[in-house]
């Protein structure tokens, strides 16, 4: 009896759901306090132009914010096919999220038609129309001119409005398809669940690819084309990964907000938190990795033809920013998440993700700031170049308020997911 009454006491039982599953009354503060940096940011980005005296900048800061809201929606709707793929706890947790972060592609095919609108303004090669004219007149150098020649069928305003329209034609398709068959898979019974998870697989699959090869498209016409001369066989994955850098960090940062309430702080344990800071870790080792490659292939190959490239980014002080950007990307985040602690410490594993997030658009600014001849070989300050701080933290800050939308529209946890009972059970000291 003795033996009973311990065991009894010693058992360990199974946390339970709580009956509303919806978003959390805070995601509401979240999207007004988003609304209210962006409008703030808005009128700081206006000042700053009218003190430039012209736009240049806001449009090269506008593509980056593109790039950073681009790589979290499509970036988003390629994590979630990956964890339709592979499976895992983790999708219990960041399915959702992921699914809201497909859903705001709407705000970003509005952010990229501002980019059609103003592509003379931003791509050397939609800026000439005769070659041979602008070449002589001293516009554009005897490479740039070999270039924008050679590459006329791809680059020019035809291609690369009808591109972009495929492209997010493509990916409205895939997360249509996706977020449909979700919310049907909530409203089947429990034990239809391996059906559903072989159609996800079987749609997620090829989307997986299908996604690789548009966004790569994609990057080439909206970052890489605007150095012309520019030639990388691996541009297209140096930003698929970091998409997953970007993306992971944010999902982090908003899975761990929301263990603040219900249904969060049931499903949230630690165990698959300190999975979530491995699976990030990963991701920050190969996007040095392949940065780093691309360099030293390049440099040690010592081609006049790709050389330049990375000189714009090096000499006239742009080596301080390549400098900072390799602390600022790898270095520190590298650094950080080798600590087990960290990654199951919340606020510190948030804090990281954070600053992920600002490296990420640090990088950007390194990529795309020296494409322009005012600015290649010779970084110098202009009012214009904090636009590349507004221009950004208006954007993010839109897309934010709109995400939080799409996170109240359907419930945070899918009871019918294979992982529930386990990720319910409670954690063990020896975990």
């Amino acid at each position: 009896m003795a033996h009973e009454s311990n065991a009894t006491h010693g058992a360990t039982h199974a946390k339970a759901l709580p009956a509303d599953l919806s978003a959390p009354a805070f995601v509401d503060v979240w999207k007004m306090r988003a609304l209210t940096v962006g409008a703030a940011f808005t009128g700081i980005a206006a000042v700053l132009a009218f003190a430039d005296g012209k736009l240049d900048h806001v449009l090269r800061a506008w593509v980056l914010g593109l790039m950073l809201t681009f790589g979290w929606a499509v970036g988003g709707l390629a994590l979630l096919m990956v964890q339709y793929c592979t499976g895992g706890k983790w999708g219990l947790l960041f399915r959702r999220p992921l699914e809201a972060m497909t859903r705001t592609l709407p705000l970003v095919f509005v952010y990229w038609l501002v980019v059609v609108l103003e592509m003379k303004k931003l791509y050397l090669w939609a800026q000439v129309d005769d070659v041979a004219g602008a070449l002589k007149s001293g516009f554009i150098s005897e490479i740039q001119a070999h270039a924008i020649e050679f590459k006329r069928p791809m680059l020019n305003p035809a291609a690369f409005v009808w591109t972009g329209l495929v492209c997010f034609a493509i990916w409205g398709f895939y997360t249509w398809r996706l977020n449909a068959l979700a919310l049907k898979r909530d409203a089947d019974l429990p034990e239809n669940t391996p059906y559903w998870i072989k159609k996800f697989e079987n749609i997620s699959g090829p989307g997986i690819v299908i996604y690789s090869l548009t966004m790569t498209a994609a990057v080439i016409y909206w970052v890489m084309s605007m150095d012309p001369t520019w030639y990388s066989s691996v541009y297209g994955l140096l930003f698929l990964v970091g998409q997953g850098y970007s993306v992971l960090a944010l999902s982090i940062i908003v899975s761990i907000s929301l263990s603040k309430s219900e249904p969060f702080k049931t499903i949230l344990r630690q165990t698959e938190q300190h999975d979530m800071g491995k699976l990030t870790f990963a991701f920050v080792m190969l996007n040095i990795y392949l940065a780093f490659a691309q360099f030293l292939i390049i440099w040690s190959g010592n081609l006049p033809e790709e050389i330049p490239w990375y000189m714009d980014r090096i000499q006239g002080h742009w080596g301080v920013i390549i400098t900072l950007d390799f602390m600022f990307h790898w270095l520190i985040p590298f650094t950080l998440l080798l600590s087990r602690d960290l990654k199951r410490n919340k606020k510190r594993l948030v804090r990281v993700c954070q600053w992920m997030i600002f490296a990420k658009a640090f990088d950007l600014f390194w990529l795309i700031e020296p494409n322009y001849r005012d600015a290649a070989r010779n970084l110098h300050f202009s009012w214009g170049l904090l636009e590349y701080v507004a221009v950004p933290v208006a954007m993010v800050a839109f897309w934010v308020a709109y995400f939080c939308t799409r996170l109240k529209t359907r419930p945070l946890v899918q009871v019918n997911d294979p992982h529930l009972a386990e990720i319910l059970e409670p954690e063990h000291a020896h975990a």
